[in-house]
């Protein structure tokens, strides 16, 4: 006989009084979370009460009902209803929905917790679908938000998702996709690319969010880039681009998604400025987003000049700075200190270094031989270069018969060495042309010049006589040669030296990104204060060079020699004893690219085999490390790479210092030949103290050079 399925009895509602009801102690919620108290009052005043109370009747000692009830369940809500009670909003004895349980088969502090612990969080899919929908119903974030008591951005994080492939939401659904995945997906509206990516990545072990965002911004350009700052994202907006945004992570102002349009905005925009500068008077003005390093190689540079001052002016000016001596003297034989002296002073200070930076200005007629090169700058403003002079602009001077005196000496010179003769219409007679219009001792014509035969034999005498001179006097072939090398290095068409010296420096225009190196603005920032010390025209160099102090004539000539340095590996310029030239002096600079602050990045790493990538991190922190990248993608193993060899001092071969102790003395091996130990060591005394170190470079163990610790890992060891 089939048992008789016992059914289920419903507890029964009824309509409490408010003042009927008091907070059950048994109720398992103690600590505040989620929407406050306050919040739900207002939430209940609005679309009132949603869910009874559940309460239990209170008994007395015999067992029987008091006509009170305790809420066991519901707490947060009797509590906001009265709130609204003491607000005057609600009456005292409204009736107040209940479910009363009378049975007693579960304890109150059971309920209390079924209810809050059966209660499940809104899935976010299911947020984005309602709060879409009252968005459809015309309700904006903000009224959304203060409705749900949200933030509005987080209601525009849950609309954004919208934004997302349906077939990417539905695999969301059936959590294939996590949330955060689905938040990167939401950068991009383009379902068709966000499903291209999903494909991609689905069967890679890199299905990180980060990795998302990067595919879909690849081809994109950062807000904070150079030419999204100098166009700005309203006026690329306003010609039709879209701006790429991510709502649920810091983007520093999103993605710019059309590079072509923003380029074309660029470039209109420099147009602009650059017309605008050249109105102001220069002779022509170059406009690019970047310039390769050297780009004024060659270039003759003017500067702007400080306005004369006028007589009154000049009075002016000698008055403050004799009251502010005077002042400043006073106060520093004073004992104790004076506010009042010192506000005077900074006042006096300011007036004098505001009359020291009065406008300058460039002389109207070299601006128009000189033009401007206007570019970036890295923050994305617009930087001007003004006052270069090509070649073709210089002024040439103005004399009759230029030509053919330059082929008359041409010739002279030729006949002057030998290589040729110029033998005329006449007859000639053991390499000299005879002149049959006159006598061999007649000057009928008064008295000619002198044979070019003989001027050079006597200014070859000059010469050797001068160079004898010139190598006993140290300080005064000093000066010649700096001044050789500073005519070359800052003039264009400058008068030739006596001192046949040549100066080579290569730009090196192909290397990308070299002109933003901190070394070359170095040289830059350097080799522009040399240019605005150094007199206009060449006449007054040699006594300008003169009057230098010692430390300043020897910081020139260390800037000119360093400029004609080049230790480039060249596949179609074999130099191998340059480049073991090169080793020798880093070492006797102690030099090395680590301590030049050189750091393996992504985009170096980028341009490396896997291989490679993984040799180097297994070079620098073992074969642990390694072990840690070698599965992945080469674009994340690059970057990961990178994090890695932070602060390793691991540096490629290229940038490795390779030079043994006899090469950097100028003798013995040469760098990467196998020296002989006894020869060596018979040397060591005859080394500089730091060159004689007993520890070899090779090692493992790190060489002391004046005291410090040499870090060897850069080698790879």
């Amino acid at each position: 006989m089939a048992k008789a399925i016992q059914k289920i009895a419903m507890n029964a509602a009824d309509n409490i009084p408010y003042d009927k009801l008091m907070l059950s102690q048994k109720n398992v919620r103690r600590i505040k979370d989620g929407v406050s108290v306050e919040q739900l009052a207002e939430d209940i005043s609005r679309r009132k009460l949603l869910q009874s109370l559940n309460v239990r009747p209170v008994l007395d000692g015999d067992g029987a009902e008091t006509g009170t009830f305790e809420v066991p369940a519901g707490g947060r809500r009797y509590l906001a209803l009265g709130i609204l009670i003491k607000q005057k909003r609600l009456a005292k004895n409204e009736p107040i929905p209940c479910i009363v349980n009378r049975r007693q088969e579960t304890s109150a502090e059971e309920d209390s917790l079924a209810e809050n612990l059966r209660r499940a969080d809104l899935h976010p899919l299911d947020q984005f679908r309602a709060f879409k929908t009252l968005s459809d119903q015309g309700l904006d974030p903000d009224e959304i938000g203060a409705r749900f008591f949200v933030s509005p951005a987080t209601v525009r994080q849950r609309l954004r998702l919208a934004s997302v492939s349906l077939r990417l939401l539905d695999l969301y659904e059936k959590d294939e996709i996590r949330l955060e995945q689905v938040m990167a997906f939401s950068i991009s509206d383009d379902h068709a690319r966000q499903e291209q990516i999903w494909e991609r990545i689905s069967n890679s072990h890199t299905q990180e969010p980060y990795y998302i965002r990067r595919l879909l911004t690849e081809t994109t350009v950062r807000a904070d880039d150079r030419r999204a700052v100098y166009v700005g994202a309203e006026a690329y907006e306003a010609a039709g681009g879209v701006v790429l945004r991510d709502l649920f992570e810091q983007d520093s102002g999103g993605w710019f998604q059309d590079a072509a349009l923003l380029e074309q905005l660029v470039f209109d925009k420099l147009k602009v400025d650059a017309e605008a500068i050249r109105a102001e008077g220069w002779k022509w003005v170059e406009a690019a987003i970047s310039f390769s390093y050297g780009h004024t190689s060659g270039m003759r540079r003017i500067y702007a000049e400080a306005q004369e001052l006028s007589a009154e002016e000049i009075k002016r000016y000698d008055a403050l700075k004799a009251e502010h001596d005077k002042l400043d003297a006073d106060y520093a034989a004073a004992e104790d200190a004076d506010e009042a002296i010192e506000a005077k002073l900074d006042q006096l200070g300011a007036d004098l270094d505001a009359i020291d930076d009065r406008p300058q200005s460039y002389d109207p007629a070299q601006k128009g031989i000189a033009g401007v090169f206007v570019t970036l700058a890295a923050h994305g403003k617009l930087q001007v270069e003004a006052g270069f002079v090509r070649a073709e602009d210089e002024p040439r001077p103005e004399t009759g018969g230029g030509d053919e005196r330059e082929e008359g000496e041409a010739k002279g010179e030729a006949r002057s060495n030998g290589d040729g003769d110029d033998h005329g219409d006449g007859v000639v007679v053991n390499g000299k042309p005879v002149d049959d219009s006159a006598s061999d001792d007649g000057e009928e014509d008064g008295i000619k010049p002198l044979p070019d035969r003989l001027v050079f034999d006597l200014t070859a005498q000059r010469t050797l006589a001068l160079r004898n001179a010139l190598a006993g006097d140290a300080d005064i072939a000093f000066f010649a040669a700096l001044h050789a090398f500073v005519l070359q290095v800052f003039y264009r068409f400058a008068p030739d030296s006596c001192l046949e010296i040549s100066l080579k420096s290569g730009s090196f225009s192909q290397v990308d990104g070299l002109a933003e190196t901190s070394w070359a603005k170095e040289i830059a920032e350097r080799h522009e204060a040399w240019d605005r010390e150094l007199p206009d025209e060449t006449d007054g160099l040699w006594d300008f060079l003169l009057g230098l102090d010692e430390a300043s004539r020897k910081a020139l000539f260390a800037h000119c020699v360093s400029l004609t340095l080049n230790a480039v590996v060249e596949p179609w310029n074999r130099r191998p004893r340059a480049l073991e030239h090169a080793d020798v002096l880093a070492y006797s600079l102690q030099f090395d690219m680590v301590d030049a602050a050189w750091t393996p990045t992504v985009e170096f790493l980028g341009r490396l085999t896997k291989a490679r990538i993984l040799q180097a991190v297994r070079e620098a922190r073992g074969e642990d490390s390694a072990q840690l990248i070698d599965h992945m993608k080469k674009e994340i193993m690059a970057r990961e790479a990178a994090r890695l060899l932070e602060g390793s001092n691991w540096l490629p071969e290229p940038l490795r210092l390779e030079v043994d102790h006899a090469a950097a003395n100028g003798g013995g091996a040469i760098a990467g030949e196998t020296s002989d130990e006894t020869t060596l060591d018979g040397d060591a005394a005859e080394l500089p103290a730091f060159l004689a170190d007993d520890a070899d470079p090779s090692s493992d163990e790190p060489v002391t050079i004046d005291g410090d610790e040499t870090d060897h890992l850069q080698a790879a060891e």
